[in-house]
């Protein structure tokens, strides 16, 4: 919303050293020279691409790494001074990359702004020390371009600046902090393509909060800590509590959770810690055995603010990969090499109920009845800190758990096309049978209950499955893809290909045909069917009859009476509610 003149004073007021005014007008950014209370429209982050790429030759490249549907290019920055500007040099030489990406949503465009600046800063020596002498920085100024472009006041009317700035979703109306795992969008297909170029160790996910009002200035979350491979997470913690120490030292208020009340409307219910599933990057980056962080700053302080707490935190980063990188390097090689098969592997996880109480910096504030909305209502007293002493649930634990196959898994033919897309979009190794195979020690998940989502997400109609795997032998035709777990990003295949994962194919909607019925038998067919079966056999007719005196829904329910003989005459369709693809504890020759 826009900015009060006696708040955007102040917070100028209040700017260190780093926002100071640009000595450079040509690397400068709108944002600079309005004091940051404007961001500047894409076309200043492709001039400014160049113009990097220009003024430091041997240490910029800039690259386009995608175009949009509405044929914006999608840019990035390459930046080091180690002589690495592409991905088989970095590689080569062993460096640690860093990816930093903006705008993903992009009303939240602090990472823009504070990228540009920090880099700049960063390339004449006032920044991060020598970092880029060890180290190759991958920046995405802006990822969701279209959405950028979508440029208006009030499209964060949580939010205190910039005065404009673009919008949520991309042009097809996609979340993009959705759609890592399933990747429908075309922007999250080039940006995976990016990701399988450069391999980072670290992406770094740079973002504005919505929700309450309070103190705290930004939170910073990394994966793996709680979940993912576990040699990875004292890394995780590593690169969390450095970047707190760095930012606490500056000034700010971090927090290592994200700051959204467990009751939305109610400061007094406190907070839940967690792990996002990989539609989320700090879900989706774990499964790769790689380092995630999401940064947030607090949409309610003043942009010049968030931009100079972003900066700081991309400096801490830089300064962090730099030292650590190569290590971190060597541990997530350790984690791609390291063989799950019939290991356990969490798919999700979940706080548990044990609370702690914590002080937490917010603002006086009231909840009253609210005359428009009739609902209990929040009111915040900016003008009066308060230290909350409010419950904390940041004890996590897996929630769902399944040993991973022996072999791996096999996606029939018929459903090659659609799997196979999603599969190289990941970088995700397999192979196409060109022969039929059928081996023993095959399992297949057959479903007990299905639940259709009442509505559409992100243009899917969500499924969710409950079942399990059985020993099951069944023959796949030539054309079918093998998909082994015996590769680096096993813990990502099996977040597409379990059932029960919670971003899986399946839970996407990807297999809803596998789970409708499309073949009946008329009842008066089902009539006569019947009083055959229960003529030839005593043993159905004696649990027939015993299902009627025990389950009286059953009993009452015509068309399930005649679905208990339909279920077990040969006409039945054995494929209903069997989910497509398998799994072996076996490789196909």
């Amino acid at each position: 919303m826009p900015m009060k003149p006696l708040l955007l004073a102040t917070a100028l007021a209040t700017l260190a050293t780093p926002l100071a005014a640009p000595a450079q007008a040509p690397l400068t950014t709108v944002a600079e020279r309005s004091g940051f209370a404007q961001t500047g429209r894409y076309d200043e982050t492709i001039a400014l691409c160049a113009a990097f790429a220009r003024e430091y030759p041997d240490a910029v490249r800039c690259i386009d790494f995608g175009s949009t549907p509405e044929g914006r290019p999608m840019k990035a920055l390459v930046a080091s001074r180690s002589g690495a500007l592409t991905p088989g040099d970095a590689h080569a030489r062993g460096l640690p990359v860093v990816l930093m990406q903006g705008g993903i949503h992009a009303g939240e465009i602090d990472g823009k702004d504070a990228g540009f600046l920090a880099l700049r800063q960063t390339l004449d020596g006032d920044a991060a020390g020598d970092a880029l002498e060890r180290l190759v920085w991958v920046f995405v100024p802006v990822f969701n371009v279209d959405g950028h472009e979508r440029f208006g006041a009030w499209n964060r009317p949580n939010q205190r600046g910039p005065a404009q700035m673009g919008w949520r979703t991309t042009a097809q109306n996609y979340n993009l902090n959705r759609d890592y795992a399933k990747a429908d969008s075309p922007e999250m297909r080039a940006m995976l393509r990016l990701v399988e170029d450069w391999d980072p160790i670290a992406t770094i996910d740079l973002h504005a909060t919505n929700g309450a009002q309070f103190e705290h200035d930004i939170s910073i979350q990394v994966e793996p800590l709680h979940g993912g491979d576990e040699t990875l997470r004292e890394a995780g913690l590593s690169l969390r509590e450095r970047t707190i120490a760095d930012l606490a030292a500056q000034g700010s208020l971090p927090l290592p959770f994200y700051p959204s009340f467990t009751d939305f409307q109610d400061p007094a219910s406190g907070f839940e810690d967690g792990v996002s599933p990989p539609r989320f990057s700090t879900g989706y980056f774990p499964l790769r055995n790689r380092l995630a962080m999401l940064v947030e700053t607090h949409s309610w302080k003043p942009y010049p603010v968030r931009v100079r707490i972003t900066r700081n935190t991309i400096v801490s980063v830089l300064g962090q990969i730099a030292r650590d990188g190569r290590d971190w390097m060597a541990l997530a090689r350790a984690a791609d090499a390291r063989d799950l098969a019939g290991t356990p592997v969490p798919l999700d996880y979940r706080a548990t109920d044990r609370t702690r109480t914590i002080d937490f910096r917010g603002y006086a504030y009231t909840r009253t009845p609210s005359e428009i909305s009739g609902a209990p209502m929040t009111r915040y007293d900016d003008s009066t800190p308060q230290v909350w002493k409010v419950p904390l649930r940041d004890e996590i634990v897996p929630r769902t758990v399944v040993d991973a196959p022996r072999g791996g898994y096999l996606v029939p033919a018929a459903f090659a096309a659609r799997v196979g897309e999603s599969l190289r979009a990941h970088g995700i190794v397999h192979s196409v049978l060109a022969a039929p195979w059928r081996a023993n020690g095959t399992e297949a998940f057959r479903a007990t209950a299905t639940t259709l989502a009442a509505g559409s997400v992100e243009g899917h109609q969500r499924l969710s499955v409950e079942g399990g795997w059985s020993r099951e032998e069944r023959e796949v035709p030539a054309g079918s893809l093998f998909v082994p777990i015996a590769q680096p990003k096993a813990r990502l295949v099996m977040a597409l290909l379990e059932p029960q994962a919670p971003d899986s194919l399946l839970q996407w909607g990807v297999f809803n045909n596998a789970f409708e019925r499309k073949e009946y038998m008329e009842a008066y067919v089902a009539e006569a069917v019947a009083r055959e079966m229960l003529a030839a056999d005593p043993a159905l007719r004696a649990d027939f009859e015993r299902r009627l005196r025990e389950d009286a829904g059953f009993a009452a329910s015509p068309a399930a009476r005649l679905e208990f003989f339909h279920r077990r005459h040969p006409s039945w369709d054995e494929r209903l509610d069997l989910y497509p693809v398998l799994r072996t504890a076996h490789r196909p020759d």
